[in-house]
Order: structure tokens, then sequence, then C-alpha cells
């Protein structure tokens, strides 16, 4: 069992061990270091998973899941299935007493705790369907640590861009290219004029921003909430409408990476909520004021 650090005020008694379990469920929200110790262990895994991901493209055929009620809810493939395993193996062996909320039905998943304040919150390819299977855009490899009901900590892969982003509140985001080296990511100047979108973004949307000079192209929505902070793009809009939530709680684990980046992550007439259940109809990310009223001009067009 990996060791951690013990936080301020905390005395370790002569021969005594103290890990993350110990801290687990009562003071996770008391425990300064837990999310930074969340994605100290879980980014090597993030990696593998996003590789075993990447490594099975083409090779996979969809299985769909039973029960859905769209295509796109009911699609999985064996990569999605391997990803996940790839995620909840060090999850459990180091932080088993995490509640979970996986997409998948894979075994490590009923041996995690069924409640406590923090919960990890995965997706082991988002857009599986038309992004992973189709090729149509990027795909994303996800998990989130969330203490009462916002992230502290979240992780993102691009697979097929060799990009792992992973922030922790309050603390920055950083970058590990396809090189290995990770750095923290300093949002500068938009390097293109690029724009990914869901790929249900009503065309009347579509067109207002290709009128405005942009290009646009559709993505998972894991790759639309770190939008800004991919080498050619300069926004994201996400827009979830087929369910109260909105953007689901999958769907907004890449949001406090680019807050914590410093680009602008809004909903569509207010700031993007934190609390990862309150409903929020759309999600915008961008790297300027400029950028940001473009995504919002889009967004009028829309006929409810």
């Amino acid at each position: 069992m990996t060791n951690f650090s013990i936080g301020p005020g905390q005395i370790e008694a002569p021969g005594q061990v103290t890990t993350l379990i110990d801290l687990l469920p009562n003071t996770a929200m008391q425990d300064r270091s837990f999310p930074s110790d969340f994605v100290r262990v879980l980014a090597p895994a993030l990696r593998h998973a996003a590789s075993i991901a990447r490594s099975l493209e083409g090779r996979v055929s969809n299985r769909p899941k039973a029960g859905e009620a769209t295509a796109v809810k009911a699609a999985l493939t064996t990569a999605d299935t391997a990803s996940q395993e790839a995620l909840l193996v060090p999850l459990l062996e180091h932080f088993p007493q995490v509640k979970l909320e996986a997409e998948e039905d894979t075994p490590s998943v009923s041996r995690f705790s069924k409640s406590g304040d923090a919960q990890v919150v995965i997706d082991p390819i988002d857009g599986t369907l038309r992004f992973y299977l189709e090729g149509k855009g990027p795909y994303a490899v996800m998990i989130g640590l969330a203490i009462g009901d916002r992230y502290e900590a979240s992780l993102v892969a691009l697979p097929r861009e060799q990009l792992c982003f992973d922030a922790v509140r309050g603390r920055g985001a950083r970058v590990r290219s396809k090189d290995a080296a990770i750095k923290a990511v300093t949002l500068g100047e938009p390097t293109g004029n690029r724009i990914l979108v869901s790929h249900n973004l009503p065309s009347s949307a579509v067109e207002r921003l290709r009128d405005l000079g942009y290009e646009v192209a559709a993505a998972a929505g894991g790759a639309i909430s770190v939008a800004s902070l991919i080498p050619g793009v300069c926004a994201g809009l996400r827009l979830a409408r087929e369910n109260a939530e909105g953007v689901s709680i999958r769907g907004r684990i890449g949001a406090l990476i680019s807050a914590e980046a410093g680009a602008l992550v809004m909903g569509a007439t207010a700031p993007f909520p934190s609390e990862i259940r309150t409903p929020a109809p759309a999600l915008l990310i961008a790297t300027t004021a400029e950028t940001l009223a473009h995504l919002q001009d889009a967004l009028s067009t829309i006929q409810d």
C-alpha cells in the first residue's frame, strides 16, 4: 500500500503507517493532499488506459448494451471495458473506500464503497460510437475525483492527439504530450481558429460560427471540455438538451482542467456551475472574451 503525506496538525505515532485509506471517507474533505495524491496515482493509469484505447482502434466492434435509449448510449467495445479496468485496478489498490460512478459494468466495479464523501467518476472512452468507432473527431478517456459536490481533481486523455491533461483545484493544470514531458499549462494567444462542438449542435449555430471565420469540427464532450488547451483549437461548445441535467457529470470532468489553465468556462448565460449535479444545458470553453462572445452569439441562433 502506498503511503501518503500527513496533513497539517496530524501526528504519526512511532511505528504507525498512515495511508489514504485511513483518511477516507470521513476526513476526505479535510485532507488537502488527497486530490494531489489521486492525480499522482491515476496519471500513469490514465496514460495506460489511453494507450489501450488507441492500440485497439479499428480492431474492435460495437457490442451494444441492452436497454439503452439511443445507439450512442448503447455503444460498447472491448476497448471500453479494458480501458476502464486499467483505471480501476490502481484506483482500487490505493483508494478502495471511494464511491464509484463508472460508465461500464466491469469486474472491479462492485468492490468499491457504496457511500462516502469522495466519489470517482470514470468514462473509459467518451464518444465510443461517433468518435472512437466512426472516427468523426477526438474522443477522450476521463476520470475525476469529486468531494462533496464538486470536482477537486480531474484527468483527461486524448489518445489520438497523444495528450494527457490533469488538474487539482487551486493548483493549476498540467499536460503531458507525446514526448512524455510534463509541464504546466500556460494559456496564451490562440494557436488556431478551430472550435470543437457537439455532434448534434444545430446547423444555425454551426453556420454562425463559420460566418464569423471559425473552422468548426465535431468532438466528444471530453475533448470539448479541454478544447482551448489543444494545439490549433481556440474554443469548445457543448450543447446537451436531451435531459434535465444537461451536460452530464462525466462531461464536466475536463471543465476543472480548463478553468485551472486559465480558460474562460461558462454556461449558456452564466458561469458554468462547479457543483457536478447542478443542471447546465451548455458548456462553453474559450481562450478569449471575444471568442466566448461568439460562442454565445451562436447559441442565440438556436430556437427552443
